[in-house]
């Protein structure tokens, strides 16, 4: 359905007055965003139940993807273009004096991921509607997500993120197609007419209530839906809740992400939160085949359903799609074994042993006793089907239960027909390294499917002058075709378009750093090297290294060593409970305290962390980024997706040979990105002979011993016990993220940084080159892989409404 100018206003107005009561002239940018969302819902809303109604009609294969986190930012220009309506809407609010930004700035960011999971999560269901796909989302309608980060001191400080104080306007509660899930008690199994069921006692009864939220697809008629659960208290079940306390531990199941778990209540509210929503979702899609469509079929179910575990947080799926199918609808365990192996499929996000989640045997008996006894059984026929055929070795090493734990991937890649990695050198490392034994007996499984980035919101959303620059040079195909921006490469060597791709640079430059002015106190040159690190803080991804870098550059210029100026931004939360992470963050901060009020180095060089990084922020940082850091320690980063978005904004990638830095190098040419650092293999012999010895390095290289002393000889105000505990990390004999390992190549890789900057035209044709090359990483290829590989889709041919 398409709007005109005059129609969008005048429904405006009439929005404005139903709701607020109220005239243009009065309404603030809070009361437009919530008449301009209606307008929007409005919009798709005949799209969304054509779609509903084409899914039971057709009766085509549907995926769910469960996530425990989804990061989908803000909604409003993303449906907006979607609809095909922005230019529209935009015209029509400067007619009248408004701007859609600011009203848009109204709308908080949806808090319920993270980091590059999330945010994948997201673009995967972009995607899914936008190429033609039915897909539905599976998650968790957290009330406070992760947390809102503050700066007190250069600490962080984490406070709750609610931001559902006011009516989220894209939700809807569906209370009809609402489930319960059982907690605790204990079970017995008893004979019912020759077939043993659970007999429940004593367990706790939670009432999960979706809320659908519309995922527009990209100009083609399709609206999928993303299921977000809610726990709440049954009111046939009030009287099992007496207490004030007993109430809020149901609140607490969907209140905030990743619940600290370094003590056993954290850990026990984050099993029940990852059962809540699978338990949740598996009947939910079952109600779906048997009620919807009919269906009591159960061999067919997975010509109707796929459903995707997305990192091993979701794995229960498994587990409580055998008991549903054993327990409810009696079907026999060999075929619903097969049933459900054919219904699921998994993607491993990490090789870190601490994301390969295990859970105490006592905990799940304790929580979850129907579902621990599945998983034994699932566990005990997985090892007598594996004796005499391989090494005891081999069973005791891939098995399920061991040593009192249950081992989430191997349920989940013992429970799936296909298992993927997220990036070439990811999957390779799978494959011959960390799930080496599961790849000998099931090799047809394992498959790689590197991430990619919904091109449509950082390139057409967040960066609408390059948007238009593209347009005017390549035409408007690229923005439903992105192979199209391939032809972008052909303009190298055009000054015009070169010149106008640096003005575009510096326009965005400047408007972030009005930003930081505004947010910070902070004066930063826009026309410095805006180098950028944005992405979760943990050790591996090293913002130690790029801290290092900081201080070698600090120490330059107050002995006289001239540098180009550069502003270093970082955007970043530690987990609550981390706590070097932390301490990362402390002397970060003390650091660009010191550096920005040293008057000595003449504003040579700015630090600045910007607070509480989202998509928003991301929006606003990431096009006027001119150097990319993708520093991770080589085999540790999956893929990583900021890597996409920066270089599809013509930001020039610094990296290791890691995740998908190497298919990135392969996209653009060795002569378009600043790689350096170890190798998988050094690394990888580092590791097996024992043999990294950071404290020789630091002590037979004077410069090094300069730069990491200054963590300890009293450089750095304000964090001497922080900066001792970066320092002590860094000298460790073994220390497993080599930090030091790759300082000097990484000083060597930012001199030639600096010596490219001073070429603005090469550095500008080597933009334009990775701009071009972004195409590679559009997620809607990604989906492409993963619909005809792993879920067997076909699109649904639905007629877009005028």
């Amino acid at each position: 359905m398409q709007i005109t100018k005059e129609e969008f206003k005048n429904r405006l107005e009439k929005e404005l007055d139903d709701h607020f009561e109220e005239d243009i002239s009065e309404a603030s940018n809070h009361d437009l965003y919530v008449a301009i969302s209606s307008i929007v819902r409005d919009g798709f809303a005949p799209e969304w139940r054509q779609t509903r109604i084409l899914e039971k009609q057709e009766q085509q294969k549907q995926v769910y993807y469960f996530s425990i986190e989804f990061l989908p930012g803000t909604l409003l220009k993303k449906n907006l273009l979607n609809l095909g309506w922005l230019q529209t809407v935009r015209e029509a609010l400067d007619d009248m004096n408004l701007n859609l930004d600011k009203i848009a700035e109204s709308e908080p960011d949806m808090a319920l991921g993270n980091g590059g999971l999330g945010r994948l999560a997201a673009a995967f269901m972009d995607s899914l509607a936008s190429t033609g796909y039915t897909g539905n989302g599976n998650g968790i309608r957290y009330k406070y997500g992760l947390f809102k980060q503050k700066f007190v001191n250069g600490y962080q400080k984490e406070l709750p993120n609610d931001w559902l104080k006011k009516e989220d306007s894209w939700e809807v509660r569906r209370e009809s197609k609402s489930v319960l899930v059982r907690f605790g008690g204990k079970v017995n199994m008893v004979d019912d007419d020759g077939w043993l069921v659970p007999q429940y006692e004593g367990e706790r009864v939670v009432r999960a209530v979706p809320y659908d939220v519309a995922v527009v697809g990209y100009q083609d008629g399709i609206t999928n839906t993303l299921r977000l659960w809610d726990a709440e208290i049954p009111s046939e079940n009030e009287l099992d809740y007496p207490t004030i306390a007993d109430r809020r531990k149901v609140e607490d199941i969907t209140s905030i992400l990743y619940p600290d778990d370094s003590n056993y209540e954290g850990r026990l509210l984050r099993l029940k939160q990852e059962y809540f929503f699978v338990s949740a979702g598996i009947q939910s899609i079952l109600n779906y085949y048997t009620q919807d469509l009919k269906q009591q079929n159960f061999e067919k179910l997975p010509d109707y359903v796929a459903i995707h575990i997305n990192d091993t947080h979701p794995a229960m799926a498994i587990a409580e799609m055998m008991r549903l199918l054993v327990d409810k609808y009696r079907v026999d365990w060999d075929l619903a074994w097969q049933i459900t192996q054919k219904t699921m499929s998994y993607t491993n996000h990490t090789i870190m042993a601490e994301a390969m989640e295990k859970w105490d045997v006592n905990m799940m008996s304790e929580l979850l006793p129907r579902i621990m006894q599945i998983i034994t059984e699932i566990d005990r026929r997985f090892c007598e089907s594996l004796k005499g055929k391989v090494n005891d070795d081999v069973i005791d090493r891939t098995k399920i239960i061991k040593n009192n734990q249950v081992q989430m991937a191997h349920l989940a890649i013992i429970g799936s027909h296909s298992i993927n990695g997220v990036a070439e050198l990811h999957t390779q490392l799978l494959e011959t390294e960390v799930l080496k034994d599961f790849y000998n007996l099931y090799p047809n499984r394992f498959n790689n499917k590197t991430n990619g980035i919904t091109l449509r919101r950082w390139l057409q959303l967040a960066n609408p002058d390059l948007s238009g620059l593209l347009d005017k040079t390549i035409g408007k195909k690229w923005r439903k075709d992105s192979s199209e921006l391939l032809k972008f490469e052909k303009y190298h060597n055009d000054d015009q378009v070169l010149k106008e791709l640096g003005d575009i640079k510096l326009k965005n430059k400047v408007k972030l750093a009005g930003f930081i002015k505004e947010k910070t106190g902070i004066t930063v040159d826009p026309k410095a090297i805006f180098d950028v690190q944005i992405k979760r803080l943990h050790a591996y991804k090293r913002q130690t290294l790029k801290l290092l870098h900081i201080l070698r550059l600090y120490l330059d210029l107050k002995q006289g060593i001239d540098h180009p100026k550069r502003v270093v931004i970082f955007g970043a939360k530690a987990a609550p409970s981390y706590v070097f992470a932390k301490q990362i963050i402390k002397v970060i901060n003390e650091t660009a305290n010191m550096i920005n009020n040293d008057p000595d180095i003449h504003g040579k060089l700015k630090v600045v962390f910007l607070e509480n990084y989202n998509v928003s922020l991301a929006e606003k940082i990431i096009p006027a980024a001119d150097v990319s850091e993708q520093i991770s320690t080589t085999t540790k980063e999956a893929s990583g997706t900021s890597n996409m978005k920066l270089m599809a904004n013509g930001a020039l990638t610094v990296a290791t040979m890691d995740g998908a830095n190497i298919e990135i190098k392969d996209a653009v040419g060795e002569d378009n990105i600043f790689s350096f650092g170890l190798t998988k293999d050094e690394v990888y012999k580092y590791y097996t002979n024992h043999s990294y010895h950071p404290r020789q390095m630091y002590e037979a290289d004077n410069i090094m011993k300069q730069t990491v002393d200054a963590l300890i000889d009293g450089t750095i105000p304000n964090c001497s016990s922080e900066a001792q505990a970066l320092f002590n990390n860094f000298l460790e004999d073994n220390e497993v993220f080599m930090v030091l390992a790759d300082f000097e190549a990484y000083l060597k890789v930012q001199a030639a940084v600096e010596k490219l900057w001073q070429d603005k035209k090469i550095w500008n044709q080597k933009c334009l080159v990775n701009i071009a090359h972004s195409e590679r990483f559009d997620v809607d290829k990604t989906i492409e892989r993963y619909a005809q590989d792993i879920w067997h889709l076909n699109k649904l041919k639905i007629e877009k409404s005028k």
